[in-house]
């Protein structure tokens, strides 16, 4: 089925130099069309929004997120898809739906820190012309609640790290949540397709374009707003052992990372890695466990799992 497009009054006369890229598949993205919306008497038609709805089924959202749209500013298209094509597949339709000569991946559940955000986007990409730069992470206005305790704290302790950090490894650090490209190098190393389910895929396409392209690192985060509940993050740890599994088989450097030598560690041990991830998850589920014990759990869980795929 041809995926419907809605474009907004503004839409058709832009001229942007730089896209940004939201995809969402049932999240309300309408706080962040707010925000960046926000910047746009600065820009002056330099920065368009190219949503994507990846098959979410929910005509009310739909219906929220054009109503929007039409009174935005900024130029703006919606591309509703009939079916899910996932992660991968999902950011290489908004590639192809966008004009600018820059891509700026951005989840939807993602906040900018700062009011002149997509400013300091444009004036880089205005400057220097990347090929790829990531702008981090942050959990500054995320919500602190108990329910989300053990996400933030994986998430300070792995995402949300200094930009002078993360340029020592800077192919590390390449994730679409606040990822720029040129779309020249978007166009030759696209997303690989081959992905489903939940995550990597970003990881691997980092890798792959690290060998040819200068990553950089700004310091320009954003917040990760969509902070997800311990079950949650169990459940797409569940099914991202196989995209795991084809990330190290393409890049046997990433055998070198501490995740991949404890899910190899714990293939060695006197039992499988199965009873290990029951146990695991059953205590990172557990309330009662202090916070950082559950996170440990977690990761303890996530590494079973992939120690399950690996062949």
């Amino acid at each position: 089925m041809t995926p419907r497009e809605i474009d907004n009054p503004a839409w058709p006369d832009a001229r942007p130099r730089l896209s940004v890229l939201i995809p969402f598949f049932r999240d309300d993205p309408v706080n962040l069309l707010t925000r960046l919306d926000a910047e746009a008497p600065a820009l002056a038609g330099a920065v368009e929004l190219v949503l994507l709805d990846d098959g979410g089924g929910d005509p009310a959202l739909i219906a929220r997120v054009t109503r929007r749209l039409a009174t935005l500013s900024l130029p703006a298209r919606l591309v509703v898809l009939a079916q899910n094509v996932g992660r991968a597949r999902g950011r290489n339709r908004l590639a192809a739906a966008a004009r600018g000569r820059s891509l700026l991946f951005l989840d939807s559940d993602m906040l900018p820190d700062a009011p002149d955000f997509l400013q300091a986007w444009a004036d880089l990409d205005a400057a220097q012309q990347p090929a790829v730069a990531f702008g981090g992470f942050s959990l500054l206005q995320a919500p602190d609640t108990p329910e989300f305790a053990v996400h933030r704290a994986l998430a300070a302790a792995s995402e949300c790290i200094p930009a002078a950090v993360r340029a020592r490894t800077p192919e590390k650090y390449v994730y679409t949540s606040n990822l720029l490209v040129r779309r020249d190098v978007f166009a030759a190393e696209p997303f690989d397709a081959g992905f489903s389910g939940w995550g990597w895929e970003d990881v691997e396409w980092g890798l792959r374009v690290a060998r040819r392209h200068r990553v950089l690192h700004p310091d320009n985060p954003a917040t990760h707003m969509g902070l997800d509940t311990v079950e949650a993050l169990a459940a797409k740890y569940a099914s991202a052992g196989p995209n795991f599994v084809r990330v190290v088989e393409r890049h046997p450097e990433a055998r070198a990372w501490p995740g991949y030598r404890a899910a190899a560690r714990l293939r060695t041990l006197p039992w499988p890695p199965a009873l290990t991830a029951r146990v695991a998850r059953r205590v990172a589920l557990q309330p009662g466990v202090p916070v950082r014990a559950r996170a440990f759990a977690l990761r303890l869980y996530r590494a079973a799992v992939y120690a399950e795929a690996l062949p």
